[in-house]
């Protein structure tokens, strides 16, 4: 179920990251059962945010300012993970991969864009291992840097909660550089992410 409203993102992310936090193996039954609660509903917004000028560490080892990378001209499917995370980044990852095996060639056309919020444990080599995992085609990238940049960027488009603990599941798309960003809180499926991504597409 897809909610698509006009608001300020601010309440609704509030009730978001009381409702869900990013779960491990410890508790996995109330997290189950909890995400399988927040997976019914995905709440759109749509938000102008300013990209920090920030430096970070691509999954192939390069360093890139965060500006240009995401200023390439392609359209934009970003969201925030960490890779010992054991319930909202394997759901979201798991949906990244599904999307662009929907695109099928179509993906080339697209950056997708996972932060790590663990920097500090998630270098380069991980995300790759990471990325294998999932599948990652060539047009879908992870980055880590240091806490600073990696705090900057979550800042930047209100995802960061202080801690990976609270961490709670966002996909942010954004069809062209200056454009607005759609803002999805909660677990949108790879389905939702087509239909949002072929309607941005199609917009003038």
């Amino acid at each position: 179920m897809v909610f698509t409203i006009k608001a300020t993102t601010g309440v609704l992310i509030a009730m978001l990251a009381t409702a869900t936090s990013c779960a491990y193996a410890d508790d996995t039954s109330d997290a189950h059962a909890h995400h399988h609660h927040m997976m019914q509903k995905t709440v759109i917004t749509t938000a102008d945010y300013i990209l920090p000028n920030i430096n970070l560490v691509r999954d192939d080892g390069k360093t890139i300012s965060f500006q240009e990378e995401l200023n390439d001209g392609r359209p934009v499917l970003m969201n925030f993970i960490f890779t010992t995370c054991k319930a909202v980044c394997p759901i979201s990852s798991r949906t990244f991969s599904r999307f662009q095996d929907k695109l099928g060639a179509d993906r080339e056309k697209i950056l997708m864009v996972s932060i790590s919020i663990d920097p500090e444990q998630d270098t380069p080599a991980r995300l790759r291992e990471y990325a294998h995992k999932y599948g990652a085609g060539p047009q879908w990238h992870f980055y880590t840097g240091t806490t600073e940049a990696s705090q900057a960027a979550q800042k930047a488009v209100d995802v960061y909660r202080g801690d990976k603990m609270n961490h709670v599941p966002v996909t942010l798309l954004r069809s062209a550089p200056g454009k607005p960003w759609l803002r999805m809180d909660g677990f949108a499926s790879a389905d939702d992410l087509l239909r949002e991504y072929r309607k941005l597409a199609a917009a003038p």
